[in-house]
């Protein structure tokens, strides 16, 4: 959907939306009841909610792509991934609230656990405690140097970090080391045109980073990917005239929101929290962006178990929106995360889309194979997400005479 288009036709009013992501909450069915984990959740709020509302499978970039997370909520914000391209760095940059100035390289970091031979044992170095983070973070910023370039190490949350390069010259078009799998070396540094000064302060941050780590098991190595600069993009409020809230505990989602020109409303570490976040500062928004992230950790980690009892935590929480009395309601996933793969994968995600002016379908449960089924089809661009919204919320004009 073109933004400029859209945009012409927006009109403000009072009613409010609301749209809950349960990031990676697509997945596959197990072998013991052919259920996914959607589907093998108790979850009778979501499945009253399906029953009233329109329903299908949505698709964050096209047919057999894997999409990151940047790219998934990019295609459920309206915004098309394939033109808006960002990396993981900057959004983790953002989400911390790091000043990212013009000509800075960002890049998302693991630390990660390597055996004797150099080989991944351990993407996320057992998912190391925050703390542990800070007490790395502050271990390299005082060791590392390198002439001719500033480097920050900031910590972002458990085995996630965040590394900053601020200097001349440098270029952000460098590939990942991070090879997202385990058993292989992490991957050299490498880059396109204009990037060997880039490259080579790189591969000297990693050498130096693997000598001060090495007796730090089992966060004894890092790897980097999402080399990116800050962009200029159009605004998320200015754009679809929504006065915009996000509500996230993880900071790459609260990068993208602040990227976009959401505002961020701080909220806690529990998922109730941020539901109660939601009630206290319903006033004073349009829409909201409710980010529920463990659904996704427990895909990656292959426990199909906790990742049922995430939704059903969230399910408890569905009456407190509608108690609100919301204009529109979305439910959905930036990606599917099956707990079979432990990874993102290129499944279509359910969805649905509840208000007071939709035509509900003969969905009766939220779930994959129910979802299939439904009016919005099975393979919905996530960029028309936002305009169904709209139009469901009375805020579009009619197009033409």
């Amino acid at each position: 959907m073109d933004l400029e288009f859209i945009q012409r036709l927006v009109k403000k009013n009072d009613t409010k939306i609301v749209m809950l992501v349960m990031d990676g909450i697509g997945g596959l069915p197990r072998e013991t009841d052919n259920k996914t984990e959607l589907e093998a959740a108790y979850k009778p709020n979501l499945d009253k909610l399906a029953s009233n509302s329109i329903c299908g499978l949505h698709q964050p970039v096209g047919s057999g792509i894997t999409p990151g997370s940047g790219p998934g909520h990019l295609g459920i914000f309206g915004f098309n991934p394939e033109k808006y391209q960002i990396g993981r760095g900057t959004l983790e940059a953002l989400g911390i609230d790091f000043d990212l100035k013009p000509g800075d390289i960002a890049a998302r970091g693991n630390f990660c656990t390597i055996d004797k031979n150099g080989n991944i044992t351990d993407r996320r170095a057992g998912r190391i405690s925050t703390e542990k983070n800070q007490e790395i973070c502050k271990l390299l910023s005082k060791n590392i140097n390198i002439a001719g370039v500033k480097i920050y190490v900031e910590t972002v949350k458990e085995h996630r970090f965040l590394i900053v390069l601020r200097g001349d010259g440098l270029k952000g078009n460098l590939i990942d080391t991070d090879p997202q799998e385990i058993g292989v070396k992490p991957l050299e540094p490498t880059g396109g045109p204009g990037s060997e000064k880039t490259v080579l302060i790189v591969k000297k941050f990693i050498e130096q980073s693997k000598k001060i780590l090495e007796n730090h098991h089992p966060a004894n190595m890092v790897v980097l990917r999402g080399f990116s600069e800050k962009p200029n993009w159009p605004s998320f409020p200015d754009v679809f005239g929504l006065k915009s809230a996000a509500i996230a505990a993880y900071p790459m989602y609260r990068g993208l929101a602040r990227l976009l020109g959401m505002s961020l409303i701080q909220a806690g570490e529990k998922i109730e929290d941020e539901f109660t976040t939601l009630e206290k500062n319903w006033k004073d928004y349009d829409y909201f962006f409710i980010h529920i992230k463990k659904t996704d950790s427990y895909g990656e980690d292959g426990n199909f178990e906790n990742k049922a009892k995430i939704v059903e935590e969230v399910d408890h929480q569905i009456p407190r929106i509608m108690k609100l009395n919301p204009d529109v309601v979305i439910v959905t996933g930036d990606h599917s995360t099956p707990s079979a793969l432990k990874s993102h994968s290129w499944h279509p995600v359910p969805l649905l889309i509840w208000s007071k002016y939709c035509r509900p379908d003969n969905v009766k449960q939220f779930g994959e194979r129910a979802c299939i089924t439904g009016a919005l089809g099975p393979r919905l661009p996530a960029v028309e997400l936002i305009p169904i919204a709209l139009a469901n919320a009375k805020r579009l004009e009619k197009y033409g005479a």
